[in-house]
């Protein structure tokens, strides 16, 4: 009888520790629409970087040194500094803010990543493999006329239950003739959470 209870009680024990461990996820879906707003965590989100993002974007090309150009500038796009206390992939943004540039088509991009696997094909194409006619040579790349950078800022406060989560993110457009911001503009975002409670 005591054997049996003592079972019994290893057996409810073990099933109680399962019902407290980590949840699995064990079904999935597509969202339908990825732009629709994600407040599932206070953590820097997808819908942020969005938001961020597309202002900024409107901003820089309304300005007079996008807006009134003879031809499309041509932008190389360098560091965002994170200075949050969140990891954060900071070339996520940046790639966002090309590609939504581009997508007006009224700014070109040097790629300053790009430039090691240019100099490789440079090297590759002078080797004597290509043809004269369709080989390619240093010396006839085009110079941005800026740069973007920017910073990443956050301030977190807590206060019993209650959690508002801040940040900014701010772009400048710097003449590389000059040396000159010509355009800088920030996003705000501020998230508010609530705890759950926790008991019966």
């Amino acid at each position: 009888m005591l054997k049996n209870s003592l079972v019994l009680a290893v057996l409810m024990l073990t099933l109680g520790m399962a019902g407290c461990g980590p949840k699995a996820y064990v079904r999935g879906d597509y969202d339908q629409n990825v732009n629709e707003t994600n407040l599932l965590t206070d953590s820097w989100s997808e819908t942020d970087m969005q938001k961020a993002v597309a202002d900024l974007v409107a901003s820089a090309t309304s300005h007079y040194a996008i807006a009134n150009a003879k031809r499309p500038p041509i932008v190389m796009v360098t560091k965002l500094q994170n200075k949050t206390s969140e990891h954060i992939d900071t070339q996520s943004i940046m790639d966002m803010v090309r590609v939504e540039l581009m997508r007006g088509g009224r700014v070109s991009f040097v790629d300053k990543a790009a430039r090691d696997d240019i100099s490789e094909e440079y090297d590759y194409q002078d080797s004597g493999m290509v043809s004269r006619e369709t080989k390619k040579g240093k010396g006839g790349q085009v110079g941005a006329d800026f740069i973007i950078n920017g910073r990443l800022d956050s301030i977190v406060q807590q206060a019993g239950r209650d959690k508002t989560v801040y940040y900014k993110i701010t772009l400048n457009l710097t003449n590389l003739t000059t040396g000159i911001i010509v355009w800088s503009d920030h996003k705000q975002i501020r998230k508010r959470f609530e705890k759950q409670r926790v008991g019966l």
